[in-house]
């Protein structure tokens, strides 16, 4: 049972490292349980390769016939009650400046609400593919494409302009959207392009940059330290903006919330463990609209 499990969680993360980190163990030990589930087959599996991973017609076979069932045992003790089976490991990735705003409270009521859970968290904007680099979830903030994944909503997130006072004294404080495109801007890349300021009313501007950057958490740094106006999710400054080190502009624009949500390939009922850290992930989230 082992052994198939391992296999069928190799195939779905798409290498024996990534599999082997997803379930908490080593290449090494992953490659030598194939093996064994090799010889006990008689058959091949795997196309041995240094330059990519695949499977034999006999391996795509057996994974087609063996993946289902393990699925459904692995989720049969999850659907016993609502924190049944809320053990294991989860391997999840938020952005990194979200992830600043979990990562106290998962360390503390998370981990003591539900001790049976071990959590690998990778904080990173990069967009990574939850399959193929064996994740269990991952956090997005903002609209989503179609990916074929499950998306659950969390709840969403108010934005807001921030600069450094030392800057606003430099160089003042806009009063208008026509004002505010005449300043210095901290701007986020998205696929190499410079995200816009959005207003409620619908007006949108993509102001000239003077640090740009594809990560949340170096424009809160540029911000702090007086480089220019940058677009951040409230919640990622409040510490700066009740110590006074960032203030909010033109606050009579207001910008929209943006949707944040959970994305996870569980196809049939969501394990135990995981249904209990989307629900936490919720009620945090609820916390900072």
């Amino acid at each position: 049972m082992q052994n198939l499990s391992i296999f069928v969680r190799v195939v779905e993360a798409g290498s024996f490292t990534a599999g082997a980190r997803s379930i908490g163990t080593t290449p090494s030990a992953v490659s030598k349980s194939m093996a064994r589930l090799e010889r006990r087959l008689g058959a091949r599996l795997f196309l041995r390769s240094t330059r990519a991973f695949g499977l034999t017609p006999e391996g795509e076979a057996y994974f087609e016939r063996i993946a289902p069932l393990i699925h459904a045992i692995e989720e049969a003790g999850d659907v016993l009650g609502p924190d049944a089976g809320a053990s294991g490991r989860l391997r999840i990735s938020v952005p990194a400046d979200f992830g600043r705003v979990l990562v106290d409270a998962l360390t503390t009521r998370f981990r003591s609400e539900y001790p049976g859970i071990t959590l690998d968290l990778s904080m990173s904007d990069r967009q990574v593919d939850l399959v193929r680099e064996g994740y269990d979830a991952v956090v997005r903030v903002g609209r989503l494409a179609d990916s074929g994944l499950i998306a659950r909503p969390l709840g969403s997130l108010p934005m807001a302009l921030v600069a450094a006072p030392a800057y606003l004294a430099l160089r003042g404080t806009p009063g208008s959207i026509a004002a505010l495109s005449q300043h210095d801007h901290i701007r986020y890349l998205l696929n190499g392009r410079p995200f816009p300021i959005r207003f409620e009313s619908g007006e949108q501007i993509v102001p000239d940059g003077v640090f740009d950057t594809d990560s949340g958490e170096a424009m809160r740094i540029a911000a702090r330290n007086g480089l220019g106006i940058a677009q951040l999710l409230r919640a990622s400054v409040s510490e700066e903006l009740s110590s006074g080190e960032l203030v909010t502009v033109l606050t009579d624009h207001p910008l929209p919330a943006v949707p944040v949500q959970i994305l996870h390939a569980f196809a049939r009922a969501t394990p135990g463990r995981a249904n209990a850290l989307f629900r936490f992930l919720e009620a945090e989230t609820a916390r900072w609209q």
